[in-house]
């Protein structure tokens, strides 16, 4: 009998010390994400956004399922202008918190500036102008009455942008019906705006441009 239970009470005191480490090193990590992500979400604040995305990176390396670090991290390199990492960051916290409008909503001005590089392939530039326009139509889906309008804004004139860049590529990516329904979008956005918020002369101005570049195609179209 006493054998027995010496043989027994060895594994039980292994097994003790294995979850006390297990646990202290969670602790430990806790503890260091929980600095890392109040360091840099202080420097988010500061607008030191070099710093934010150091402190937030290590903080993401502890546990990468963190959607609130990840989220300021998304945004810091947005803000350093690091569009393709920016991209990935919400991604990432989309993958967690999938009804997160403000992440569809940075996503996709991080795209946007993509979209405007010149040394793009004219293929990835589409890639990026139409993953504007639906990261876009998600954040309107989860949070239709965004207060600000910056949603149906940005849409709107993603929607020229897209609308322009068919009407003019060429090759197999021009495609002028496409081009003048994409116009017809960008001024329907707006108009939606500016029918909340008449006194939004930007607004105004932006559907005369959207307007004008309509009349070009359809008139070419004609």
């Amino acid at each position: 009998m006493y054998t027995v239970l010496v043989n027994t009470y060895k594994p039980l005191m292994k097994i003790s010390v294995i979850i006390s480490f297990l646990v202290i090193s969670s602790l430990e990590n806790a503890s260091a994400q929980n600095a890392y992500v109040k360091l840099g979400q202080q420097a988010l604040m500061d607008g030191n956004f070099k710093v934010a995305v150091a402190q937030l990176e290590k903080a993401c390396l502890v546990d990468s399922t963190n959607a609130n670090a990840l989220w300021m991290l998304g945004y810091s390199y947005y803000h350093s202008e690091n569009y393709k990492k920016s991209i990935a960051a919400y991604t990432k916290e989309l993958s967690i918190k999938p009804t997160d409008a403000r992440a569809y909503y940075y996503r996709a001005r991080a795209k946007s500036y993509l979209g405007k590089d010149n040394q793009l392939s004219t293929a990835d530039k589409e890639k990026y102008l139409l993953g504007v326009i639906f990261d876009l139509t998600k954040a309107i889906s989860i949070d239709p009455n965004d207060i600000n309008n910056n949603y149906y804004q940005t849409r709107g004139i993603a929607y020229r942008e897209y609308g322009l860049f068919k009407l003019q590529a060429t090759g197999r990516f021009f495609d002028k019906a496409r081009g003048i329904s994409a116009l017809k979008a960008s001024i329907s956005d707006l108009e939606k705006i500016l029918s909340s918020n008449p006194e939004r002369t930007d607004i105004a101005a932006l559907i005369d441009i959207s307007k004008q570049k309509l009349d070009e195609a359809t008139a070419h179209h004609n």
